[in-house]
């Protein structure tokens, strides 16, 4: 019986040294809870796969609809991220006969997730041309599918990461943004696999229980996710208490000395990284010839890169680590991957190249623990959505706008090269990919620049590295 009771106790000490994220439970939070809560974060990656991955295969390939209709209708969610500050800071400052203010915001965003998803299939197989009426009718609600899916998966985003700021005590929100992010990777490796399964023999039929499937797989989740996480609050009822308006709270967010710095810092570290997502595949089998497969297996170990960045960023911010020290090694393991990625090409050694995709995951994961973490901290308790609204605004902003830049660079950098303009020996079909590799290492550099007196900040904060206590049901720093 004491053996027993020995071997419990010992399993249950080592638990959290074997998992990377069991020590991210508190007692405010505990594991089980901080798991149903981090299902919101799988069914963004989910839409996130369905809408860049798998949806822009599809409409190319099987529903033969035109490129420029495709980058457009992929391009519609973007549209929303702009607004993500704007939803923080209304979620701050909601007032609900129910005492909540951010699960209001998470169900309707789920709502719009649900919505869009619903509708989108058969709008597609209508802007498809499968259909005897008029062809703006598939246009029209395609659009709309596009919109709901893009405005649902950020407005769900940014007010799930709010709430798990709001329970998660401060000494653990390095761990608790990791455990999310992680849960974003698994949402996205999880989703791609099953998606990629279920449509093998595609069919229109088949296209509809996918989609249709995700719809409520989504809306599952995220009301599990949801159930009794906010605690009700009867003093956010008060109809006359006085209220910031956005301007007001907005100019006293930026008005904080490093709050513009840092944003500057997230949108260039963060086109920096993003450049490359639809180019390494391309890349790999054009320049290295790699197999189908093999480049398939990228998107892997991308993941793993990432999930790795994860785990070594929270070990490094539990321990009292500064967050712009760990965006600034994420910069530049960034720097020394694609430097890895470009010597690939002339070396035409595959090995190389699929150790610099790994280090960019690696890179990338450091890069945006640190800058959410960071903005986490520079959060108070009534303008935490504001805060992390602003920061997934400049990340979605930048991502989307670099993808789209990659690619045009890409193509006029090998049409320039392909002219003999820059010479015969710059005449090589790598030429276009490495033009793009070279613009995501000087963003890199500028944002180790934009980060530099962030760190010298930082650290000379006289209360830096004090402990505080946590409230989670007045959500207010003790």
């Amino acid at each position: 019986m004491k053996t027993g009771l020995a071997l419990t106790q010992a399993l249950l000490r080592l638990g959290p040294a074997i998992l990377p994220f069991a020590d991210a439970a508190t007692k405010e939070l505990p594991l089980g809870r901080l798991m149903r809560l981090s299902l919101f974060q799988v069914t963004v990656g989910m839409a996130a796969v369905l809408l860049i991955g798998t949806l822009n295969r599809v409409m190319i390939v099987e529903l033969a609809v035109p490129a420029w209709i495709v980058a457009v209708m992929l391009s519609l969610p973007l549209l929303f991220a702009p607004l993500r500050a704007l939803v923080g800071f209304r979620s701050d400052t909601h007032r609900s006969v129910l005492g909540w203010r951010r699960v209001p915001y998470i169900w309707f965003g789920t709502l719009l997730q649900f919505g869009g998803l619903a509708i989108m299939p058969f709008a597609l197989l209508i802007l498809s041309g499968d259909t005897t009426g008029p062809a703006w009718v598939g246009h029209v609600a395609a659009a709309l599918a596009f919109l709901l899916v893009g405005a649902g998966l950020h407005t769900t985003q940014t007010v799930g990461l709010a709430l798990a700021t709001d329970l998660a005590p401060a000494h653990a929100r390095p761990k608790v943004v990791a455990l999310l992010c992680a849960m974003l990777l698994v949402g996205m490796m999880g989703s791609a696999l099953l998606f990629g399964l279920a449509l093998a023999n595609f069919s229109a039929i088949r296209l509809i229980q996918v989609i249709q499937g995700a719809a409520l797989v989504t809306i599952v989740l995220n009301g599990i996710a949801l159930w009794k996480q906010e605690p009700r609050n009867a003093a956010r009822t008060a109809r006359d208490a006085p209220r910031p308006t956005f301007s007001e709270s907005w100019h006293g967010y930026a008005g904080e000395p490093t709050a513009r710095r840092r944003l500057v810092a997230i949108g260039l570290g963060t086109a920096g990284f993003s450049m490359q997502d639809i180019l390494l595949e391309p890349y790999g089998g054009q320049i290295l010839n790699l197999s189908v497969g093999q480049t398939t297996a990228l998107t892997t170990m991308l993941a793993a890169g990432g999930g790795l960045g994860l785990v070594a960023a929270a070990r490094w911010l539990a321990r009292g680590g500064d967050p712009y020290r760990v965006a600034a090694v994420g910069s530049v393991i960034g720097i020394l991957a694609f430097s890895a990625v470009i010597f690939a090409a002339p070396l035409a050694s595959a090995r190389l190249f699929a150790a610099g995709v790994t280090l960019i995951g690696i890179g990338g994961g450091l890069f945006a623990h640190g800058t959410l973490t960071a903005s986490m901290a520079k959060a108070g308790p009534d303008d935490t959505g504001l805060a992390l609204g602003a920061w997934g605004a400049v990340q979605a902003t930048a991502a989307g706008l670099a993808i789209a830049a990659s690619g045009i660079l890409r193509d006029v950098g090998a049409a320039v090269a392909q002219s003999g303009v820059l010479g015969e020996g710059m005449n090589e079909p790598a030429i276009g990919y490495l033009i793009v590799y070279h613009v995501e290492i000087a963003l890199l550099f500028a944002t180790l620049v934009a980060i530099g007196p962030l760190v010298r900040i930082d650290s000379a904060r006289p209360d830096k590295g004090r402990a505080r206590t946590f409230d989670p049901l007045v959500n207010r720093p003790t």
